[in-house]
């Protein structure tokens, strides 16, 4: 899912890129972006779930965060951030934020 944010980096509407399986999706960075020019969104917070539960990012969520900043630098949309949702367990937070963790 992209949430489309304003300049104040309010929300102000989202656009369901991809419905995935129990265990994969087919995410395009060109449905994002599409969505986030047409909205004229100057930010955008990408949000997905892990139905295993475990929010860590996988190799294609980390190679697909990396595109997304590209094609969103080069065309002045703002990348806020990528957040996945999982679970509490043994302490864990129960997402993972890409901003909170340095990677954006």
């Amino acid at each position: 899912m992209a949430i489309l944010l304003d300049t104040k980096l309010r929300p102000f509407g989202y656009h369901v890129v991809s419905v995935g399986t129990i265990n994969e999706t087919i995410a395009h960075v060109r449905e994002t972006v599409r969505a986030a020019i047409i909205g004229a969104a100057y930010g955008v917070v990408l949000m997905h779930n892990h139905p295993s539960g475990d929010p860590q990012p996988s190799g294609a969520d980390r190679r697909m965060t990396a595109t997304m900043r590209e094609a969103s630098n080069l065309l002045q949309i703002n990348l806020i951030d990528h957040v996945i949702y999982g679970t509490a367990e043994d302490g864990r937070l129960p997402y993972f934020s890409f901003r909170d963790a340095g990677l954006l």
